[in-house]
């Protein structure tokens, strides 16, 4: 009989006895983390609500930026009037995706995007990771 080694000596618990064994967690991914085909889904009324709720607010804003009155000297608040137009394309878009059910599916790994994700960006066609690969 020798001397237990260190890793076993760690591995006691109290009274000596030996502790339950430790199991490592795998890391996450933000690829792997809620993309599970058991991941929750949104509800087709909640994504037309918050679609809804996005899309008045990119109207107003819009119209705020229109009242202001803009000339060729406003370059940020036309490239500003761009980007707005842009999300209400997008938003526009997740529309057709709920109505055909694939709303909430990633466009580029067909995985299911976070409810999470959807909630802060009801619009978004990409999970994290695939948004990420897109960025780079």
């Amino acid at each position: 009989m020798g001397f237990p080694d260190a890793d076993e000596e760690h591995r006691r618990g109290p009274g000596g006895r030996p502790a339950a064994p430790v199991r490592k967690a795998l890391p996450m991914s933000p690829d792997t983390s809620r993309t599970d085909a058991r991941a929750p889904r949104m509800s087709a009324q909640d994504a037309r609500r918050r679609l809804e709720h996005a899309r008045d607010s990119r109207l107003a804003q819009l119209r705020a930026l229109d009242a202001g009155g803009r000339d060729a000297a406003d370059h940020p608040l036309s490239a500003q009037a761009e980007a707005i137009g842009r999300d209400l394309k997008e938003i526009d878009e997740a529309f057709a995706r709920v109505e055909d059910g694939t709303y909430g599916r990633c466009l580029g790994c067909a995985k299911p995007v976070p409810v999470e994700r959807l909630e802060i960006l009801p619009y978004t066609r990409y999970c994290v990771g695939c948004r990420r690969r897109a960025a780079v």
